[in-house]
């Protein structure tokens, strides 16, 4: 039987689904970014190493990437608002060993529960899909989509007020709180989908896939600090590729797997995730490079010497402008396709980078730039689930998805460990202590403002939206004749 919302007999609650969906992706965001503030006094307030600290970030990234497309597997097969509420109680009990607690131990076991409610995002876009007439569905997905951006640029000025103002504990007993609050939140509103895909779960590839992911992420994110030639970061290298080889052949011989390689390997949905991945890079700089510029002390130069809360405020607008643009992106893929939807992202990223390279002396223009990238941002997350529905059986929707929300974590990893490279090899002594030069930050901006173009080239590569244009003027983009016969067979 289809969902009571789909059939046009709307709950009581219809209405709220999309805006309970959307807040619940939006604290997930929040968990990603909230510590950042937080971690250069982390060894003076638990008395952990730096590269302890570190860990804070990275454990988020590896728990986020393992179980974003393995929770999707599953909520496909068993049932999507069951496993959102079971990673919303994750979160919830992450944010709660953080609160408690202030042992480095326990405090990178509680982040990497918060990382592992990533699969929220690809689950509330599943559910959408399934749930809602398919006029609202394409609106509806890209709100929930960007909330991954919209989370983290309100996650840093919140942390660094909370920073300046209160207990650094704090921010995680609200962090459990508005967990709790998402939990009741979608008891109550939020109805499971009937949708299911058939099978058994792929505990083996589930297992491959999860040591492909660790090897390769661990190699990223700390290959600056054990040395990208060190043995260990080698090590981590060649045994992902090959378990990743030895995965792969596993996945095309299984008759239920995880992650459906045949499918992925279409060219709508490899080149859809080949740009999640460059357009996760180029939105990762904003947010990394935006804070620690304009809190450079104007000794440097360049630096304006802003405190915290400032630097985060910088990312507000942006996030402001992704709440505003997502209406305005479904619009755009609806009667011009997700293609160019994306397309027309990858540009307006570029350009906002542009504009970070020539004006990186005023904030008010690094604000304009920031919110111009973010403004681009916001349009292809938008268009990217978009472009995933359109090319995989309903039954895959949340493991598809999860899936492309993985691409962007990798985008955002690679990120992390370039900026870091950058930042880290082109610097000078300014004021008695050594800061990156200016030719630094305008390196990040080309490297990611090029990342951006890569993505348009990878998406015009992608097959026209001409077939299926009628379709998507009438708002059907999403759902084609034969997902409305598999849905209301379930």
């Amino acid at each position: 039987m289809p969902s009571a919302i789909a059939a046009g007999r709307p709950s009581p609650h219809a209405r709220l689904v999309v805006p309970v969906l959307a807040f619940c992706g939006m604290v997930v965001a929040v968990m990603q970014t909230l510590v950042v503030p937080l971690l250069p006094h982390v060894p003076a307030l638990t008395g952990a190493s730096p590269g302890a600290a570190g860990w804070l970030v990275t454990i988020t990234l590896l728990t986020g990437a393992v179980f974003t497309p393995v929770l999707g597997r599953v909520g496909d097969m068993y049932g999507k608002r069951r496993v959102l509420l079971a990673s919303l109680g994750v979160l919830t009990l992450g944010s709660v060993l953080c609160a408690v607690s202030s042992d480095i131990g326990v405090l990178i076991a509680g982040r990497g529960l918060q990382g592992a409610a990533l699969a929220v995002i690809p689950l509330g876009i599943s559910i959408i899909r399934d749930e809602l007439p398919v006029e609202r569905v394409l609106p509806s997905i890209a709100l929930m989509s960007s909330t991954l951006g919209i989370g983290a640029a309100i996650g840093l000025p919140v942390a660094a007020v909370v920073m300046e103002n209160s207990d650094w504990h704090t921010m995680f007993w609200a962090s459990a709180a508005l967990g709790l609050l998402d939990l009741l939140l979608v008891l109550r509103i939020v109805p499971e989908s009937p949708v299911r895909s058939p099978g058994r779960f792929d505990l083996p590839g589930t297992l491959g896939l999860t040591g492909c992911l660790v090897g390769l992420l661990l190699a990223i994110t700390r290959g600056a600090d054990w040395g990208w030639g060190s043995a260990r970061t080698l090590g981590l290298l060649g045994a992902s590729v090959a378990v990743g080889l030895l995965w792969g052949r596993y996945e095309l011989r299984t008759r239920s797997p995880m992650v459906d390689l045949r499918v992925s390997a279409r060219p709508a949905v490899l080149l859809t995730n080949v740009a999640a991945l460059l357009i996760g890079f180029s939105f990762y700089a904003n947010s990394l490079v935006t804070g620690q510029m304009v809190q450079e002390p104007t000794s440097t130069g360049y630096g304006i010497g802003a405190s915290m809360v400032v630097s985060g405020l910088c990312l507000l607008p942006g996030g402001l402008a992704m709440v505003a643009l997502s209406p305005v992106s479904a619009r755009i893929s609806a009667a011009y396709g997700p293609r160019t939807a994306l397309a027309l992202a990858s540009v307006v990223m570029a350009a906002g980078y542009a504009v970070r390279f020539f004006t990186s002396h005023s904030l008010w223009m690094i604000v304009a730039g920031a919110t111009v990238v973010s403004s681009g941002t916001a349009i292809a997350y938008s268009a990217l689930p978009a472009l995933v529905m359109r090319a995989v059986p309903v039954g895959e929707t949340a493991a598809a998805n999860g899936l492309n929300t993985l691409m962007r974590s990798v985008g955002q990893a690679c990120c992390s460990a370039v900026v870091a490279a950058v930042l880290a090899h082109l610097t000078f002594t300014a004021g008695g202590r050594t800061a990156p030069t200016l030719h630094a930050y305008l390196l990040v901006f080309l490297i990611a403002g090029a990342t951006a173009l890569a993505a348009l080239a990878a998406t015009l590569f992608l097959p026209s939206d001409r077939p299926r244009e009628r379709g998507a003027q009438e708002g059907t983009v999403t759902v084609s004749a034969s997902e409305t016969a598999a849905r209301e067979s379930a």
